[in-house]
């Protein structure tokens, strides 16, 4: 279960032209190995209905409560909300919205809370969400089909993360069916997985199905919501609890050690290094977990544990070492919007090691997965533009503009490319967009460097 600084001159890309990363796409959940929803599996013939109650876990909560709420009300036949302790009224506001509403004593231990919840539901199926998260409208559908497979024991959902610095989607396992052996465990990121893999191990006719589009979206790693919530001091403080009970374990590993490289990124030491004992035991924790996720056959943690293995070694400047690891999870039976973090960095290294093809080829296989991205579009921009393709690079720049049309630098290197190309009229309404959007973000010594520029050639911007 970055930004890139501006050029110093209108002509040229980007003071850096290196692509921008894309953020690991960390799946959440699923040691069970899962099989598409649509993969064959027998159908529930059974004229029963079959029913499906919704619970939320909340805390303060409030502001959030009517949307996801509301996501889920023609999907769910039962709602419940259980305030583990909010003092903004969350609760209240769940029952003037016509709400059952559940109250649970918050004891550090988020599996404890939500299967407190499990025991208010009644329904056949059951869906968890957070306050941060609400379900997708296209998504219903799809689900309404998935429950359907009296073989399915769960079913993971993508989530797509709404705020994250560099982009994509983890893997979340939030719809399962009512069972009496599925359960939460882990106090922190609390999963059903080891309960629905030891159920699998005892009836293995049971599966684990995972929708291919996006069902979920999140903004709980918007860096506003992360510091409300102080969410890496408690997730910390839950996870070395935990990894002191069970030594060794993949998952625990994975996450702690993600967590420790977080933190080291966000505190440097006064020379810019980061703390060698620090970095030394967030490698340790991450290898450790390699080697159970390995031992497991875990495919999804051994995704993830390479990807983020490879994100250090790219920090620590080792990029042939990075690209090893991102090859490895890329081999790995994953969902192609789990991989997209891997692909989109792994073309980044490419591009900084001039070798164009390949990391155009992983740009494309992304944008095919998922077209929305902008960077993804920027950076083939730039792989194409460095290999001579000016026709390619203005298509991926004015895809990138047309997702993204705050994004100065993406509109200058449009102007680059096109005159370039001798497309003088289109160059300066792309240069004019350029220094209109770096005058708005307060970067006026840019936009009047790019207009000094120009009128040294004996251009004017458009306005």
């Amino acid at each position: 279960m970055s930004e890139e600084s501006a050029s110093k001159s209108a002509f040229t890309e980007p003071e850096s032209t290196e692509p921008e990363s894309a953020e690991s796409a960390s799946p959440e959940s699923e040691p069970a190995k899962s099989e598409s929803a649509k993969s064959k599996s027998a159908k529930s013939e059974s004229a029963e209905p079959i029913s499906i109650s919704f619970c939320l876990i909340a805390k303060n909560e409030a502001d959030n409560l009517a949307r996801c709420l509301d996501s889920v009300r023609t999907l769910c036949d039962e709602l419940v909300v259980v305030d583990t302790g909010s003092t903004d009224g969350t609760g209240v506001k769940a029952m003037n919205l016509g709400e059952r509403v559940s109250f649970f004593e918050w004891c550090d231990d988020f599996a404890a809370a939500r299967n407190y919840g499990l025991e208010q539901l009644t329904g056949d199926w059951v869906l968890m969400l957070d306050g941060d998260e609400w379900l997708l409208p296209e998504a219903i559908a799809q689900i309404q089909e998935a429950v359907t497979y009296d073989d399915a024991i769960a079913i993971n959902l993508l989530r797509q993360e709404i705020g994250a610095v560099q982009s994509p989607y983890s893997l979340v396992s939030r719809l399962f069916r009512r069972h009496p052996a599925v359960n939460f465990e882990r106090p922190y990121h609390a999963l059903i997985d080891d309960s629905v893999t030891r159920l699998m191990a005892a009836d293995p006719h049971w599966r684990v199905l995972s929708l291919p589009s996006p069902a979920i979206a999140h903004e709980g790693y918007q860096q506003a919501a992360i510091a409300r919530g102080n969410k890496q001091a408690r997730a910390r403080q839950a996870m070395e609890s935990y990894l002191a009970d069970h030594p060794g374990d993949a998952y625990a590993c994975c996450k702690l050690g993600a967590l420790l490289a977080d933190e080291m990124a966000d505190e440097t030491l006064e020379d810019g290094t980061v703390d060698p004992e620090a970095l030394g035991r967030s490698r340790t924790l991450l290898k450790q977990g390699l080697r159970q996720a390995e031992q497991d056959n875990n495919v999804e943690l051994m995704y993830e544990l390479h990807n983020r293995l490879a994100i250090e070694d790219t920090q620590r400047g080792n990029p042939d070492l990075a690209q090893s690891h991102y090859r490895v999870a890329l081999k790995q039976p994953v969902l192609p919007m789990v991989r997209l973090g891997a692909e989109v960095n792994l073309g980044n290294l490419y591009q900084q090691a001039v070798r164009l093809d390949e990391a155009i080829s992983l740009y494309k296989s992304a944008i095919a997965t998922s077209a929305d991205l902008p960077q993804v579009h920027y950076n083939l921009g730039l792989a194409l533009r460095a290999k001579g393709d000016l026709e390619g690079a203005i298509a991926a720049y004015q895809q990138a503009a047309q997702l993204d049309p705050q994004r100065a630098e993406v509109y200058q290197n449009l102007g680059v490319v096109l005159l370039k190309g001798g497309n003088v009229p289109a160059s300066l309404d792309a240069f004019g967009q350029a220094i209109s959007l770096y005058q708005e973000q307060g970067k006026g010594a840019i936009a009047e460097e790019i207009r000094d520029n120009l009128a040294a050639m004996g251009f004017q911007p458009s306005a």
